[in-house]
């Protein structure tokens, strides 16, 4: 089993019931299903599968294992995958695609990142190509590791595809450095990004010119923040309108695009001291700046959440929100849901803070949603999160070694209330329902410091608070029930209806306070509140009280609405 060699293949579905087509491959595990998890959640593609191949050393065959399905994937019988026969990438022409420099900045990230370059400027700058065709083991381990599982996708030659590839690459090398020794590059220090634009405009190959132009442009900036600016420069500076304008902002958003998809571009550009919770809400702020001001306006506690931006980022958010950048902002927003999909933890340090950052982007994504991405994917992508939320491990870091049963009780009806999706609402509620339930919980609030009636207050409160969490109707059921019970007991300890019945105060006054627990507002629903309602009626009906009443000014027009909300009225 030591000899065996090991890959990822991960195929995709573009529609239901279309043929299978092979996306990538790779012998990093992690990575392969992370761009599956990517193309599904962003709704590129129908559907999505990954397999590890496993080389048998004796028999030469490779042994397939499914590890990961999602989408419109056939049951039943195994479907014959159907493969296209053809390269991805014929012509030099082909590198230039959006798909294409997707591929390629996976298959280079590493050589990419310790350059401080995007794909896009390797595609456009000569001195990046030279020096990566120096670079020899890391184009050649490049090509093989898209090679060979191309290869056996297509029934073909490893050796065979290599050398298709190798000669893509060299012609793809050689006409960016001739047209750098020609002087076909714009150079826009000398007659100006808007001139070089619309000098370039009806040019057959004009994307790939001015794309040069802004590659060397943007080479000598001094790091990711440096190239934003530079970018954000020219896009000052493009031309007005017309065609040279779409042209312009067509070209710029492909690199400003690629560096804020990357990991590396956006620490850089929103801080490197930044947790993954930090980054999402630099993130959220770019993207939708000015839904995230609309709504700091109305809820000024969303700013603790998702702070303003500064620096190259502020400029850079400003421009987002202007049309010509749209897919700048698609792209960030891609990010944003690729994170909270992702596994790990946004404020490690604070699982409270978690959540309420949580709440903020939430609040901020939905209202962008449509512009900046579809509401349907920003649920899913939340529902994703909410699961890491109801894990045991988030779950005991939330409530801590120290709280009272009070605290953690109050804790678990906010994560109930902030968690979507109804398997997460369920899990959450069986976490509250079991802590209710607890002997702990019942002792302490049966005998805590304050008095009986604060007590029934506070489960009230609780019972009401849950209410509003928008659990499953059984799961509900059974948590007001439990509160009420243990109200009831409160009650039942402290004779507390009795003693309100027995009082030497006026009829008014004892009537309010045992209909308010009977409403449910000073004591929870259940056994206290049908002893209040049923010491309520028989003083309602008593003569004295009712002649009290009647002598009373306005004393029945003073508890008529409550014996209304506690369903008392005749």
């Amino acid at each position: 089993m030591m000899d065996q060699q090991v890959h990822y293949e991960l195929f995709v579905r573009n529609a239901p019931g279309a043929p299978w087509k092979l996306e990538m491959a790779g012998e990093n595990r992690a990575q392969v299903v992370e761009a599956a998890e990517t193309l599904f959640a962003e709704g590129r593609v129908a559907a999505v599968r990954v397999s590890k191949e496993t080389l048998d050393p004796e028999t030469r065959e490779f042994m397939s294992v499914s590890i990961l399905s999602k989408g419109k994937v056939d049951a039943g019988r195994k479907t014959k995958i159907v493969e296209e026969r053809q390269p991805l990438c014929v012509t030099p022409e082909d590198l230039y695609t959006v798909h294409a420099r997707d591929r390629i900045g996976r298959l280079l990230e590493g050589w990419l990142t310790r350059n401080q370059a995007t794909p896009f400027e390797l595609l456009h700058r000569a001195d990046l190509v030279e020096k990566l065709d120096a670079a020899g083991n890391e184009l050649q381990h490049a090509v093989q590791k898209i090679a060979v599982p191309e290869a056996q996708a297509r029934n073909t030659s490893v050796h065979e595809l290599i050398r298709t590839f190798q000669k893509l690459i060299e012609r793809a090398i050689t006409r960016v450095i001739s047209d750098s020794r020609k002087g076909r590059f714009p150079d826009f220090a000398k007659e100006g990004f808007a001139a070089a634009v619309e000098r370039l405009a009806d040019e057959p190959d004009a994307g790939y010119l001015v794309g040069a132009g802004v590659a060397a442009h943007i080479a000598g900036a001094g790091g990711w923040s440096g190239k934003v600016m530079r970018l954000l420069d020219l896009a000052a500076a493009a031309p007005r309108d017309g065609l040279g304008r779409g042209l312009a902002f067509d070209v710029l958003e492909q690199p400003l695009s690629e560096i804020l998809e990357s990991r590396a571009g956006l620490v850089e550009l929103l801080g490197a001291d930044l947790d993954i919770g930090g980054q999402l809400a630099g993130m959220t702020r770019l993207a939708a700046c000015n839904a995230v001001a609309a709504l700091v306006a109305i809820e000024p506690r969303v700013a603790e959440s998702l702070p303003p931006l500064t620096g190259a980022a502020t400029r850079l958010s400003e421009w987002l929100s202007q049309e010509p950048f749209a897919a700048c902002r698609a792209a960030v927003g891609r990010r944003v849901l690729r994170e909270l999909i992702g596994p790990r933890r946004l404020r490690p340090s604070s699982p409270r803070d978690e959540i309420e950052l949580l709440r903020a982007l939430g609040m901020a994504l939905t209202a962008a949603a449509g512009q900046l991405m579809p509401l349907e994917n920003v649920q899913e992508a939340f529902a994703a999160r909410s699961r890491t939320l109801v894990s045991s491990e988030f779950v005991a870091a939330l409530l801590g070694q120290e709280r009272s049963a009070r605290e953690e009780a109050d804790l678990l009806i906010w994560l109930c209330e902030n968690v979507v999706g109804g398997a997460n609402k369920r899990q959450a509620a069986r976490y509250l329902a079991s802590h209710i339930g607890q002997l702990r919980f019942e002792k302490e609030l049966r005998s805590g410091p304050e008095t009986a009636a604060q007590r029934l207050a506070l489960l009230a409160a609780m019972q009401r608070a849950a209410g509003r969490a928008g659990l499953d109707a059984s799961d509900m059921a059974q948590i007001q029930a439990k509160l009420g019970d243990v109200g009831g007991l409160v009650e039942a300890d402290a004779k507390l209806t009795q003693a309100l019945v027995q009082a030497h105060a006026p009829v008014t006054h004892r009537l309010s306070l045992l209909l308010r627990i009977a409403m449910g507002e000073a004591a929870p629903l259940g056994p206290a509140a049908d002893r209040a309602r049923t010491a309520a009626m028989k003083l309602l009906r008593s003569d004295s009280a009712r002649a009290e009443l009647a002598a009373t000014p306005g004393g029945l027009a003073q508890v008529r609405d409550m014996i209304q909300a506690a369903g008392l009225a005749a």
